[in-house]
């Protein structure tokens, strides 16, 4: 991919550039760039007011410029004349350190300063549903046990062949889709890659899925737990690092317990020991606690941890390791920011592998049966509110997150909790009005 945008408009007949850059609370902001103008904001970057998104400014800071990264373009599939670029955040000619996108290029330079890269897979989990997000969007899809329903599936064909067509043009290597645990839930699953390309290709996916049930008259939902009683939308991150050459994964290691290297341990260790505070940026909505501690749900599993453990290959637990040099941490769910996720992952690794943190006890039992039984584990936070509070106590974990992005992330948070503290409910009506 060459550097010129305009170069790139030209040779594949686009006539706007999307400049889009993501806040602190997941929310994709773009300014819609017409081709003529693209050398310039290349140059310069688009302006926006980042008070009137979610990070912590002011209406007297000045512009803050999105200037696009042409490594990350992406010509929409289903719209040619458009094409979708992600922006790095600039103001008075410095990096905007709450900027997500800046915080992960931060650690992933980091990371590699100590001959460490990594690499991430994410399984992004999603609802279709009604226009008006009142319900499944498929009224036959009732199974009880419906994961992997042959037949809900291709109810849905077009909008999931349609997306995954548009994958395989995009070079993204998808491998399978299914239809998830929950009625009117799927999933697709593409090829892993370095940690920005990921997160990268997380956010568009998530653009590109929306856009694409929209044009079939639906509604996509990545919300962690839209339904009562059915399974949410997790996003499962898959982890390894490789050497300076991309060629050797260093958490492989076949003579050690599970085929996870001392490092690759460590770096597990590292996500352990920081799970309560990581489920802030991992799980970081109101509704992302009403995933992590569901009651079973239709289909018999809630499919979600809620105590800090670790195991092989047993989906049961916060994290599992499922084959040699790779583990996968079960905690993220849909509400997960593509850039902050892969952040706190570095973030919790690099000090687990500069601190050699053990994991712990490895755990092998049904954890959705004999849970209890476990007793010397910590229990993921029960709400917002914990987590942030978790967060908080956090020194390390904040300072390698960088504390300008720390200190703005607990800020617009807490502010969010209060909020939601505030709002009366039926709940309490039901629950208080009589006595």
């Amino acid at each position: 991919m060459g550097n010129d945008l305009a170069a790139f408009a030209k040779e594949n007949g686009v006539k706007y550039f999307m400049i889009s850059y993501t806040d602190l609370f997941s929310g994709q902001r773009a300014k819609l760039v017409p081709a003529q103008a693209i050398a310039d904001m290349q140059k310069d970057g688009a302006g926006f007011a980042g008070f009137a998104t979610w990070l912590d400014l002011t209406p007297a800071h000045p512009d803050m410029l999105a200037v696009p990264d042409p490594a990350s373009v992406i010509q929409l599939p289903w719209k040619k004349d458009v094409a979708w670029v992600a922006a790095n955040c600039i103001m008075d000619d410095k990096e905007v350190d709450q900027a997500p996108r800046n915080t992960l290029k931060r650690l992933i330079s980091e990371a590699a300063r100590d001959g460490m890269h990594v690499k991430t897979g994410v399984e992004a989990e999603f609802f279709l549903i009604s226009p008006d997000g009142s319900a499944i969007s498929d009224q036959y899809d009732t199974a009880s046990k419906p994961c992997y329903d042959q037949q809900a599936v291709m109810r849905r064909y077009d909008v999931i062949a349609e997306i995954c067509d548009h994958m395989l043009a995009l070079g993204w290597g998808p491998y399978q889709n299914d239809h998830e645990d929950a009625n009117g839930q799927f999933e697709m699953n593409w090829s892993f890659d370095h940690a920005l390309a990921t997160a990268d290709k997380h956010s568009f996916f998530k653009f590109m899925v929306k856009s694409i049930a929209e044009k079939h008259g639906l509604r996509a939902t990545f919300m962690p737990k839209p339904f009562q009683g059915l399974t949410g939308n997790g996003c499962h991150a898959h982890i390894s690092v490789w050497d300076e050459t991309g060629k050797t994964n260093v958490f492989a290691d076949n003579a050690m317990e599970l085929g996870l290297s001392a490092k690759g341990k460590n770096f597990l260790g590292g996500i352990m020991k920081h799970a309560s505070a990581l489920a802030a940026i991992t799980n970081p909505t109101v509704n992302s606690y009403k995933r992590i501690n569901a009651p079973r749900t239709i289909s018999g599993a809630t499919w979600a941890p809620n105590t800090v453990t670790w195991t092989g290959n047993n989906r049961t637990h916060m994290v599992r390791v499922p084959g040699p040099g790779r583990f996968e941490l079960r905690l993220p769910d849909g509400a997960a920011n593509p850039y902050l996720l892969q952040a706190v992952i570095i973030a919790a690794g690099l000090d687990g592998i500069r601190s050699k943190a053990d994991p712990g006890k490895r755990y092998d039992i049904d954890m959705y049966q004999f849970g209890h039984t476990v007793t010397d584990a910590p229990k993921l936070p029960l709400n917002l509110l914990d987590a942030l509070r978790e967060f908080d106590k956090d020194k390390s974990l904040k300072a390698a997150l960088g504390e300008e992005f720390s200190s703005a992330y607990l800020k617009l948070k807490q502010q969010e909790w209060n909020s939601y503290a505030s709002h009366f409910t039926q709940w309490e009506r039901d629950h208080t009005l009589d006595i």
